[in-house]
């Protein structure tokens, strides 16, 4: 709610301005670079839970969001189309729901999801600047740790599988003067992993998940 407030605010007050202020047109060889502020929300499923190579039946986890900085860098190709990196990671906490409820946290980990998009910018000599994108993410999960007080005891470990996928995102650059402009994104991030487990309090535990986050940001930028 908070976010939601605070990017009407920004768009209000910098939409007035960006009608009255003339601004540069994107052109090719431009370099983009924005700090964001974002927000990961998992859109998360799961399959069922193994344990020492057995089917369960138990299914469900759900990962918890993370609100963290995010620093991306857009090269522009021409004046319409441009490549995006987005760099940054956050942190989550998984825990079991449903049939698996019972277990609590079972993980804590690290994510870094480098995602590259080329984007298609509508209106690149507007003040208000929309754009669409598409593109491929690569997730590297590190510093996992089993989590709880049922799976974890001393020597349990978890590891979690990268992860390649696809990456979508729809966002506008709305500009302040000739360099400067505040920027809101969105990004749904296809995201899937294994979680193996050995030395917990069951022995050695398997699952499949879907994470597949949305990924909303607000934050500020400026063209080079």
């Amino acid at each position: 709610m908070k976010a939601t407030k605070l990017a009407v605010a920004l768009l209000a007050a910098t939409g007035i301005s960006a009608v009255a202020t003339p601004v540069m047109a994107y052109e090719a060889g431009d370099w983009l670079i924005r700090g964001r502020i974002i927000n990961v929300s998992p859109n998360d499923d799961s399959g069922t839970l193994s344990i020492n190579g057995a089917d369960t039946g138990l299914k469900g986890v759900k990962v918890d969001d993370d609100t963290v900085p995010e620093l991306d860098f857009t090269y522009m190709l021409s004046p319409n189309w441009g490549v995006e990196l987005i760099l940054g990671y956050s942190e989550h906490t998984v825990e079991g729901e449903k049939s698996w409820g019972v277990l609590g946290d079972v993980i804590d980990s690290k994510v870094l999801p480098p995602t590259l998009t080329l984007q298609y910018h509508f209106s690149p000599n507007s003040n208000i600047r929309p754009y669409i994108g598409a593109g491929i993410n690569y997730t590297h999960f590190f510093d996992e740790e089993v989590a709880g007080d049922v799976l974890d005891i001393p020597g349990a470990k978890v590891d979690l599988d990268d992860s390649w996928g696809l990456a979508a995102q729809i966002g506008v650059d709305i500009a302040l003067n000739d360099v400067w402009f505040v920027n809101m994104d969105l990004k749904y991030i296809d995201i899937d992993t294994t979680a193996k487990f050995k030395g917990t309090a069951v022995g050695r535990a398997e699952i499949d998940a879907d994470i597949d986050p949305f990924v909303f940001g607000i934050g500020i930028g400026r063209s080079f």
